[in-house]
């Protein structure tokens, strides 16, 4: 049985997160929504994802939708650009997709933001659905309509806000995961407990042994308590012009490092470092105990997460994350906590403060 999250904006649903155990009842929701079977889909993902699922998920649509069509771009952050979005417009040209179509972003992160941009940008805007399949996806990016590619080494710098109209994970793609991306995803998953809910940040350090073993009616309820804490904050928020922001604990010295390393370490190994700074930062403002620090930083290092870097010069990673889009008029939207389970927007971290937060993951 699917386990619904409806997602409101003014008091109107605009699109569901389905959590389910395969891929089987897609086809049905698409229905469900009003498609037909002369529309046509067009399934993107990477060459990762695109080997284990792609034919699956076909064959599950092409009896209720004969016209699908597959995209696949070489995976990995390099290909999250502009050029592999051209790519895809010339795809969709050649073969008539038009605003009644559909396209379907298969995949994690770098495929549903690049979809998801893709989507907004054609033809002014055609619909999209996000099937994730990374735990990172299904805990975070693919909900929210935040899309986007990356500018040079600048992440995320070109997007666009375009909702989904349907978020549909299967729980089983886990499993497929290597241990690396897995812990990659629990980045995002502990970030949701620090910013917003302290007995889900101690839930989750209670059932490591389970989550680690991808249990899966375990990691179903922590996709779905993590789905629920950003789904919250969107509604409130859907265009990240306040509360929203908080979303990017960790973000800021993570998007520096990530650009520094040349995209080496994933984007949520790179959160997790970044928000252990954020929480040095906190603790330095007496907003946590050294004991509530340690526990941090511990958490991260039980979900084998890295909470520090080597090989990089702090002045570099003070002058990248002056150049992070979350930059407003000069100064840095740095997200601190106060004890954990809750957290703030802070306009005045100053760059001795950054470089004490920054030492403290070099060293």
């Amino acid at each position: 049985m699917a386990k619904d999250l409806p997602v409101t904006l003014d008091g109107k649903v605009i699109y569901h997160i389905k959590l389910t155990d395969s891929f089987q009842g897609l086809a049905e929701e698409l229905k469900q929504l009003g498609y037909q079977a002369d529309q046509k889909i067009c399934i993107i993902s990477d060459s990762n994802v695109a080997k284990l699922y792609a034919e699956t998920v076909k064959n599950i649509l092409t009896k209720s939708f004969p016209q699908i069509f597959c995209y696949e771009f070489q995976a990995g952050e390099a290909s999250k650009n502009t050029d592999t979005v051209n790519g895809v417009y010339e795809f969709l040209i050649q073969n008539h997709f038009d605003r009644h179509d559909l396209m379907i972003a298969l995949g994690g992160g770098v495929v549903g933001d690049l979809t998801g941009f893709t989507a907004a940008t054609y033809l002014r805007g055609i619909r999209f659905i996000q099937v994730p399949t990374t735990l990172l996806s299904q805990v975070d990016s693919s909900i929210g309509g935040k899309t986007g590619v990356d500018f040079d080494a600048y992440k995320n710098m070109v997007g666009a806000f375009h909702m989904p109209q349907l978020v549909y994970t299967a729980a089983t793609s886990l499993l497929t995961l290597t241990e690396e991306q897995f812990a990659c995803g629990m980045g995002e998953v502990i970030k949701h407990g620090l910013i917003m809910d302290a007995d889900y940040y101690e839930w989750l350090q209670a059932h490591r042994k389970e989550i680690l073993a991808r249990d899966l009616s375990v990691c179903e309820q922590m996709i779905l308590v993590s789905c629920r804490v950003k789904r919250d904050v969107v509604e409130q928020d859907p265009t990240e012009q306040g509360i929203r922001g908080i979303l990017n604990f960790g973000h800021t010295l993570g998007h520096a490092i990530e650009k520094l390393m040349h995209f080496q370490l994933l984007h949520g190994q790179c959160v997790a470092i970044g928000l252990v700074s954020a929480a040095y930062i906190s603790w330095k403002r007496d907003l946590l105990t050294e004991e509530e620090y340690n526990r941090i930083r511990e958490g991260c290092l039980l979900y084998d997460l890295p909470v520090s870097a080597e090989g990089l010069d702090e002045t570099a990673v003070l002058a990248a994350t002056k150049k992070d889009k979350k930059m407003e008029q000069g100064q840095i939207k740095f997200v601190l906590m106060k004890g954990i389970g809750s957290s703030f927007i802070d306009r005045s971290v100053s760059d001795e403060e950054l470089l004490e937060g920054i030492r403290e993951i070099l060293k």
